[in-house]
């Protein structure tokens, strides 16, 4: 069972209900982050593997939250750098994702991720620089 984040209660936008996004862990204090996503079938290229766009998101989706949990659910984290490091195969089926806050500072976030295949094999890892912004500004009932 997870801890309490600020995650709880929001509902998962389209793209996290697309990737099978679940939160598995989490320790807020530590900005650090477990997900679970599920490969689907549709996201494999012709060799049969997940894309690596998908596995990109995956990542995006990983460390975006891992910020969100840590901020207390205050800012959110719109990627400014997104960069991709594709280390091994993923075959369809369950995905571990583990982000990391490195650094957080007035205005930008610094992050890392990592992604796992259900074995344990370390599928894709990734850094990005994030933008905070106030959660007021984000959420569609402050337009």
């Amino acid at each position: 069972m997870p801890v309490p984040t600020a995650l709880d209660g929001l509902p998962r936008p389209p793209c996290a209900e697309l990737l099978g996004w679940d939160v598995v862990d989490a320790r807020p204090a530590d900005g650090w982050i477990r997900v679970r996503f599920e490969g689907r079938p549709e996201f494999a290229n012709p060799a049969g593997f997940i894309q690596g766009g998908f596995l990109a998101a995956m990542l995006d989706d990983t460390m975006g939250p891992a910020m969100f949990i840590y901020g207390e659910g205050r800012v959110f984290t719109p990627t400014i750098d997104l960069h991709v490091s594709f280390l091994s195969p993923a075959r369809p089926g369950p995905l571990y994702g583990e982000g990391q806050v490195v650094q957080a500072g007035k205005s930008i976030a610094f992050l890392e991720g990592r992604l796992m295949d259900l074995s344990g094999t370390l599928v894709a890892r990734g850094t990005a620089s994030a933008r905070l912004v106030a959660a007021e500004r984000m959420l569609p009932s402050a337009a």
